[in-house]
């Protein structure tokens, strides 16, 4: 038995290899999960961007000095199992490396899951170390594995920062403005906005993405990023960045001179990174997700907020999934080679915002 993986040069992403490695024998207390399929997108860019501030290299240890092993979100099914809780043939869905198959130690097991006990994860956000059983899966429908790879780790993120944005009153702002926003968070974040009274949410995107964002019907106004500075300079906003981009952050800190608050998210635009730096008007803070169910699920429990959360996502699918023009279509990408050369692809910002992939490291 051997596993496959997909390393990346964790100061030059740009730098992959495919190593293949012989597996050792599993201990007390361990499962082995075949990863079977794992959304790829521009948030885990981000994961490989921010790797290091945000510690997304240390859920997978390459073993390898510089390298590093991407998390993905998607499906696994359980290989071998040593442990008395978990059987062979158990389907999971979580966080795993871009690889064949990984290797977790299941401790905190319930009927609805498990968080990994790996010494090396002791100490990350219980959000990513959590594994859930698909039979008792409120989210979870079988016809459906990819659109859930795909979204649901990132409409999570959106659905937090609308709460997030709600549960401040919008900094007294009525205007909010999201950049990428052909990028499946910022469309999410939208969907969930634009069903708030009083605020307009506004797109901002590359010229070549304008179209596909107007059709979303999610964005009450869509701006190029060009033309930005169109947009009414005294007008109190929200700015929430999905890009990253230090010089489009720099122009909508300069122009919007009643800028109430500047929240980073993502970073698609990895060629284009940077610190804050001396920008007029409030500091971009980065929005990290877990806090924000952290804050939630204190108010609500957690049963509260699965309620909510599963009611949500159900809507956005919906819309997401309705014909005759499908906010998604789902490309596969089987094998090491294939999963190596989207990821180049995405890294390079290419492709249709219309179109998801879904990838498997098995040959």
């Amino acid at each position: 038995m051997s596993t496959t993986t997909l390393l990346v040069r964790q100061n030059q992403l740009a730098d992959t290899a495919v190593r293949t490695t012989a597996d050792s024998a599993l201990q007390d207390g361990e499962i082995r999960v075949q990863v079977d399929r794992f959304a790829l997108t521009s948030n885990n860019i981000t994961y490989a961007a921010m790797g290091e501030m945000l510690q997304y290299w240390q859920f997978f240890p390459s073993g390898e000095a510089g390298w590093g092993i991407i998390p993905v979100w998607g499906f696994g099914t359980v290989q071998e199992s040593r442990h008395p809780d978990i059987p062979v043939g158990e389907h999971l869905y979580g966080y795993w490396p871009m690889a064949t198959h990984a290797v977790l130690a299941p401790h905190r097991v319930s009927t609805t899951g498990f968080s990994d006990g790996a010494p090396h994860r002791a100490g990350l956000h219980a959000v990513y170390n959590h594994y859930l059983r698909t039979n008792t899966d409120p989210f979870y429908q079988p016809f459906n594995e990819d659109i859930q790879a795909l979204l649901r780790p990132l409409f999570i993120t959106s659905w937090l920062i609308d709460d997030f944005l709600a549960d401040q009153q919008f900094f007294g702002a009525s205007t909010v403005l999201l950049s990428s926003a052909s990028s499946k968070t910022a469309y999410g974040t939208a969907f969930e906005l634009a069903k708030r009274p009083g605020i307009q949410v506004v797109g901002l995107t590359s010229a070549t993405n304008r179209a596909f964002c107007e059709s979303l019907g999610c964005y009450h106004r869509v701006v190029a990023y060009e033309d930005l500075e169109q947009l009414a300079a005294d007008t109190p906003c929200v700015y929430i960045d999905f890009a990253g981009s230090v010089a489009l952050r720099q122009r909508i800190h300069q122009h919007c001179t009643q800028l109430a608050y500047s929240c980073a998210v993502g970073a698609s635009h990895v060629g284009d990174l940077g610190g804050a730096g001396q920008l007029p008007g409030p500091r971009p803070v980065m929005f990290f997700a877990p806090a924000q169910v952290k804050k939630r699920t204190q108010e609500w429990g957690v049963q509260g907020l699965n309620e909510r959360l599963v009611a949500a996502w159900q809507a956005f699918i919906t819309a997401v999934q309705a014909q005759p023009q499908p906010w998604i279509t789902v490309q596969q990408h089987q094998g090491p080679q294939a999963t190596q050369a989207l990821f180049l692809d995405l890294l390079r910002g290419q492709g249709d915002p219309r179109m998801g992939h879904v990838a498997s490291m098995q040959p």
